[in-house]
């Protein structure tokens, strides 16, 4: 298997773990570096204004943040396409440029909360296979 099919398997396997709302599954693609800065919204493309929700990675603390997230949620949709993956030349690193559409339905309030346009995540080999070292918060590249 190349390292591109490695990255798509990861990439396919984070949407699989959205879609179950798996949250053993998510974690387990995160490096235990990851820090996940994220757009108050798709439209705020300069980093200025974008926040950490999650903080430095802590599989305990995000289980919980994820698992409170697909209590209260239903996901009415969940649409990713790979548009580019990118590796080294040393092999050690890639990145994926994926676009996606995740709709979320709070189960309450019947708000929707709308996950679309582009991320890059980036992912590093460690001794344990692929991980995500970091992602862009979704962002609308539409008008650009």
């Amino acid at each position: 298997m190349s390292v591109t099919d490695d990255i798509k398997e990861i990439v396919n396997r984070e949407t699989e773990a959205w879609n179950s709302k798996n949250v053993n599954q998510l974690i387990s693609i995160f490096h235990n570096d990851m820090v996940w800065p994220w757009p108050p919204t798709e439209k705020h493309h300069n980093p200025i204004d974008w926040g950490l929700v999650q903080g430095k990675f802590n599989a305990e603390r995000w289980k919980q943040g994820w698992q409170q997230l697909f209590d209260t949620h239903d996901l009415i949709h969940n649409h990713r396409t790979i548009k580019r993956i990118q590796v080294s030349d040393q092999q050690d690193g890639a990145f994926a440029v994926v676009d996606i559409d995740t709709l979320w339905k709070n189960k309450k309030t019947g708000e929707e909360m709308n996950w679309k346009g582009r991320t890059c995540k980036t992912y590093s080999l460690t001794n344990e296979g692929w991980k995500m070292i970091h992602q862009v918060g979704v962002l609308d590249y539409s008008n650009m």
